[in-house]
């Protein structure tokens, strides 16, 4: 993606400016465990959902660095809206990987939302031959050869689809059985019109993703918006899986940063109950605390930086990472994850009992940060064994690379 400093720009210069409407929204998003559709309306109009569309179809096209900044500065806000923000945005680029057709129609509005499922929940079932006799033309048209479905049925459900609520279209794994009987996963790019979403999203952490259950019952998806899903993980201009990385350690950086600007706004007129101090910041303890959390962040925005910039210069030269650099992607990504989550630790020990209240957006920091870092796919123990099998010489024993 080529550089585009004035787009992104102004789309950050938005963002900065809607932090204060963002984080006051914090515990309607809890409330209806949805964010709240005024934020979407305008991080919409600030030129988000357009971050990593094609600029052939209207979008901005930025490089990732610039996308991670402007999520980074939503989940300073809130933390809700900017793991939503973060999904849409870094899946919103998945569609690029499927055929020209498949793209006019996801990107025909310029800016678009889209929510993934990668768990292989569901089952795709290939359209019959007298299925596919009315449609040749449109099969010859895609490129698909002879012998391929016009179309495939999808069944089943997925959990934890975060911004189902909002979403217009969902990237969702299925398991196709292939003609010597082995199931093998691919991705369908459906429309979330054809999808029913659960209201069963009910956490103490995340509260306001709206990380529903979606599911499809005999929805039919044309041939040309299937693909392999080892093809949506070897991605296009970036590698999928350390593209997604990136983008999601931004959010969980900027929460930490929302925390952190949080205890300083706090901290005046503070003393600390039943001690001599009548003034916290005073306390040597305290400026420990957050020096301590302050580092944490700084190490992280820096590791960060770092495989940011190694993405975009492969990007740039049309390379692709090799598995050792795949499997650092997520060492360090998870790593800056943990940095983020020890820091909003530190500050929240150091808030005081009062941190604890619905209406002190620490808190739900504090409680979002540690529920999110659980995703399966950031989880700190799973990719330091990947990075550190990659570091031994080892298969990385994850396809997710």
């Amino acid at each position: 993606m080529a550089r585009n400093d004035s787009g992104v720009i102004a789309v950050l210069d938005e963002v900065t400016a809607l932090v204060p409407v963002l984080r006051e929204s914090g515990i309607e998003g809890e409330e209806r465990r949805w964010i709240p559709d005024e934020n979407i309306e305008l991080l919409e109009k600030a030129g988000v959902f357009r971050l990593a569309v094609p600029r052939r179809f209207g979008g901005l096209g930025v490089p990732v660095a610039d996308q991670a900044a402007v999520l980074n500065e939503i989940a300073r806000a809130d933390s809700a809206t900017g793991w939503v923000s973060m999904i849409w945005v870094s899946s919103s680029w998945v569609p690029s990987l499927f055929p020209e057709q498949a793209q006019e129609e996801v990107y025909a509005a310029g800016a678009v939302r889209v929510s993934t499922g990668f768990t292989p929940s569901g089952t795709l079932t290939a359209g019959t031959a007298a299925d596919t006799e009315t449609a040749d033309s449109e099969t010859a048209d895609s490129g698909s050869g002879s012998g391929v479905p016009s179309d495939y049925t999808l069944d089943g459900s997925w959990k934890w689809i975060s911004g189902s609520r909002g979403a217009d279209w969902a990237v969702l794994a299925a398991l196709l059985t292939g003609p010597d009987g082995t199931p093998v996963p691919y991705a369908a790019l459906v429309p979330f019109s054809a999808l029913s979403v659960a209201d069963d999203w009910y956490s103490s952490a995340g509260a306001g993703t709206g990380s529903s259950t979606v599911t499809a019952a005999g929805v039919t998806v044309p041939a040309h918006r299937v693909l392999p899903l080892a093809d949506v993980l070897a991605g296009g201009d970036y590698a999928f899986v350390p593209y997604f990385m990136a983008q999601g350690a931004a959010a969980y950086i900027g929460m930490a940063k929302g925390a952190y600007e949080r205890f300083l706004e706090r901290l005046p007129g503070r003393g600390i109950t039943y001690t001599s101090w009548t003034d916290q910041s005073q306390s040597p303890l305290t400026q420990i605390q957050v020096a301590v959390a302050a580092n944490k962040i700084e190490a992280a925005d820096a590791l960060q930086e770092r495989w940011l910039r190694r993405l975009q210069e492969h990007a740039d030269a049309g390379t692709q990472p090799d598995l050792a650099e795949r499997a650092a992607a997520r060492g360090r990504a998870a790593y800056a994850v943990q940095l983020a989550k020890e820091a909003v630790d530190e500050l929240f020990e150091a808030g005081g009992a009062s941190v604890i209240l619905r209406d002190e957006p620490l808190q739900r920091f504090h409680r979002d940060i540690r529920g999110l870092s659980l995703h399966a796919l950031f989880t700190f123990t799973t990719n330091q064994e990947v990075h550190g099998r990659a570091i031994l010489g080892l298969a990385p024993d994850t396809p997710f690379l």
